[in-house]
């Protein structure tokens, strides 16, 4: 794909600042709706699927993304579905890899991906040259029949192939595991060495309501990372840390072994009152809140001119309407503040 000059007026363009005063400098762009997984916590089995005629060609996600840019966008991380099933999908990471390390005027200071590590091991190498510098790889255990059943068509060799690939490209990997009651309890300590002996940052993540799974099966499995810290520190000593990687995790460090561990807690303790990101589907749709149902329609303004002005205006008005923060929550023993998309649709 061409590397077009989308950036034509856009060092003049005001930045992105929402309601609350909260500048919006992270956009998370979901490729494709597409897996090669099915995560029981993600998607339905037989999950039905958007026509490909209905998704954001390769050059529009580039024109759509290089717009955010314009508008002090300065991290960019690719999702899905899984990103790296998306045909020609590294054409779209060498189109964004011109925003990065500019000298003057907009840009990127970190293009990255969230991936489920099946495709690393062919991609990984590709995507250090593009100036992806770190990837998230989702892995919730390190069992090999539990990780079939949590994922359903997943194979945890192919996975830990790819990480291992990852790593020799240069690539940090971030591990992200999701906390699952009755499940992953007991890998905690596990999960925490194998890291540890990788060099893999891990962070824990709580299970959120989205999709049609049934309240019982979601209420089942979630496991507060309140009570997954209070475990950790029976063990270790935790020193929290200041620092903030852009997203939403609270770190810590263990002293033991000088890890860095992150905490995504939607429901235990949200990270609203700091939310610098909104969500950009392969049709062109915009959610300004993960947790909320509220989006707008970003395609019909791109596609409406071959100029830029309608679909920053666009934009502009939705940033308007990004709310304070979500409404999931657990705590009467029902799920509340459900939305109805799966997470593979909004990319997490």
């Amino acid at each position: 794909m061409p590397a077009r000059a989308y950036l034509c007026g856009m060092e003049c363009a005001t930045p992105l600042i929402d309601p609350f005063a909260r500048p919006i400098t992270y956009l998370r762009v979901s490729v494709t709706d597409r897996c090669d997984f099915r995560c029981t916590y993600c998607m339905s089995e037989h999950m039905q699927f958007l026509p490909k005629r209905d998704l954001l060609t390769l050059e529009e996600l580039d024109r759509m993304c290089s717009a955010f840019v314009g508008m002090g966008l300065r991290k960019l991380r690719v999702t899905g579905g899984e990103p790296l099933v998306r045909r020609n999908i590294m054409e779209f990471f060498r189109a964004m890899s011109r925003h990065l390390g500019r000298e003057s005027g907009p840009g990127l200071d970190e293009l990255t991906l969230t991936t489920n590590g099946s495709q690393l091991a062919r991609f990984a190498p590709e995507l250090a040259a593009c100036g992806v510098r770190r990837v998230n790889v989702s892995l919730d255990t390190l069992d090999e029949a539990r990780f079939a059943q949590i994922t359903r068509w997943g194979r945890l060799p192919q996975v830990l192939e790819g990480i291992a690939a990852a790593k020799a490209a240069g690539l940090r990997v971030k591990i992200n595991a999701v906390a699952l009651k009755g499940f992953n309890e007991d890998e905690l300590f596990s999960l925490l060495d194998w890291c540890a002996g990788e060099g893999h940052d891990l962070t824990f993540i709580e299970v959120m309501p989205m999709g049609e799974m049934g309240d019982v099966q979601r209420l089942d499995q979630y496991w507060p990372l309140t009570d997954l810290r209070r475990r950790l520190a029976e063990r270790l000593t935790l020193t929290p840390l200041t620092e903030r990687s852009g997203g939403p995790a609270r770190y810590v460090r263990i002293e033991e072994t000088g890890q860095k561990i992150g905490f995504i807690t939607p429901l235990s303790h949200n990270f609203c009152e700091s939310c610098n990101r909104v969500r950009l589907t392969c049709t062109g749709e915009l959610f300004m809140c993960l947790g909320q149902e509220d989006r707008a329609d970003l395609r019909a303004p791109l596609r409406a001119s071959p100029d830029d002005d309608l679909l920053r205006e666009a934009i502009r008005e939705a940033i308007a309407r990004k709310p304070k923060g979500h409404d999931f929550d657990y705590s009467r023993r029902h799920v509340s503040g459900q939305v109805s998309r799966h997470m593979s649709h909004t990319g997490g």
